[in-house]
């Protein structure tokens, strides 16, 4: 809506002069007076309309939501520059017990995965070992001649931006036949989704089969397997000590949040087996602490502003702004007004957990929203996510005591 007001001025005086078309004065009269009637709401909707308590507990705040959406637990934090600056998390780690999940617990991150798997590229793209335009065939030259003519064509950047033409997932029969080591694993998935890509490239179509590809091409540049390269590359320099792959828990013991199924009920078992298979990481395996994956946004938040990153400004523009349409490198791209500007959202679920964050580089903070439940739950996130986006809206405004609106967070 960045044109309401003069769209609202427009047809305001186009309506008042086929009225008064015989008084042009009175026309002018009356436009400044509603003019200034709507400038006088608009302040004092921004300066005292609906918002969150500064000094309210977040805690409280998420408990509300989480009752309302019959979650076993909802975690969530705010994020800056620096890292995380508040964090809450209410519910219990499994249904049927009263065991509470904590602020240190660790939750599955699904697809949020993904923006990490684009980060660890750029680490080899600021080393001059990749480019984002590089053809993937160069990677797999022993059945380069074996593709498509189309599918030699296709760049790490379509990759990463789901426009290869890769196929969604790996075949789920051809999946549990997987053995050897993980490196091994991935290179025979991403020859096969090479070999029978399921679109032409160029159009959007949402690919964790393409993500797998991209672990593969790392794992060949970097001489190990992605979750080496992940922790020595990502993990590490942002102090992610708790970050790690596949489902939480021990086996049996509930001693981290419980997966829960769509319909509420609790996952048959937990542990690190309880995810989609090893193969799948880089699309999606990754867990951490609210206070680790904070880590890693709050250097997207640096990186996408300027500020010093772990790499350079130039690799976060390649990753935070899409080349066509909105989807970067593992982030949705879209314009909302809370965030200045462009905001960086993605959400993700093994379908036994659910995570999401969003971000505004421009403000400089964001939020992120962890359940240990999967299913169709953007609204119940999008309403945490508005909870802890007004709470800081408004403690921003008690701060400066400048006008901030009330934020709506729209579904990804």
């Amino acid at each position: 809506m960045r044109y309401a007001n003069l769209i609202f001025w427009v047809v305001l005086y186009a309506v008042v002069w086929t009225v008064h078309w015989h008084n042009f004065w009175d026309s002018v009269w009356f436009i400044l007076a509603v003019g200034l009637v709507r400038w006088a709401a608009t302040y004092a909707y921004e300066r005292f309309g609906p918002s969150a308590d500064p000094d309210a507990k977040l805690g409280d705040l998420l408990e509300t939501v989480r009752e309302k959406y019959k979650l076993p637990a909802l975690a969530a934090a705010i994020i800056t520059t620096d890292g995380v600056v508040d964090m809450a998390a209410t519910g219990v780690r499994k249904v049927g017990t009263s065991i509470p999940t904590t602020m240190h617990d660790l939750w599955h991150l699904g697809s949020c995965t993904k923006a990490m798997t684009a980060l660890l590229a750029g680490t080899f793209v600021a080393e001059g070992k990749l480019a984002w335009e590089d053809k993937v065939a160069s990677f797999f030259s022993d059945i380069a001649g074996q593709l498509s003519p189309m599918t030699r064509e296709i760049t790490v950047a379509q990759l990463l931006s789901h426009r290869a033409g890769i196929a969604e997932n790996y075949p789920r029969d051809l999946a549990t036949a997987l053995r050897g080591r993980i490196t091994e694993q991935r290179n025979v998935v991403a020859r096969w989704l090479l070999e029978s890509p399921a679109y032409p490239p160029g159009n959007y179509h949402y690919s964790n089969g393409g993500y797998v590809v991209m672990g593969s091409i790392l794992e060949r540049l970097g001489g190990k397997c992605w979750e080496e390269l992940m922790r020595e590359r990502i993990f590490d320099p942002l102090g992610m000590t708790s970050a790690g792959f596949g489902g939480t828990g021990t086996v049996g013991q509930i001693d981290q949040p419980w997966p829960h199924l769509a319909n509420g009920q609790s996952a048959p078992s937990n542990g690190p087996a309880m995810d989609n298979l090893p193969y799948m990481g880089p699309a999606g395996t990754i867990h951490a602490s609210m206070s680790d994956w904070g880590n890693f946004l709050a250097d997207q938040l640096r990186g996408g502003s300027g500020q010093p990153a772990l790499l350079s400004p130039s690799i976060y523009a390649a990753i935070q702004k899409p080349a066509k349409g909105t989807y970067g490198f593992g982030w949705i791209v879209v314009y909302r007004s809370w965030a200045g500007g462009p905001m960086l959202s993605h959400a993700g679920s093994n379908t036994m957990n659910y995570a999401a964050s969003w971000l505004g580089p421009k403000v400089g903070y964001g939020v992120l929203v962890c359940i240990n439940q999967g299913g169709k739950l953007n609204a119940a996130a999008n309403e945490a996510a508005e909870t802890l986006l007004n709470l800081q809206a408004s403690r921003f405004r008690a701060k400066r005591k400048s006008p901030t609106p009330e934020v709506k967070v729209q579904s990804q």
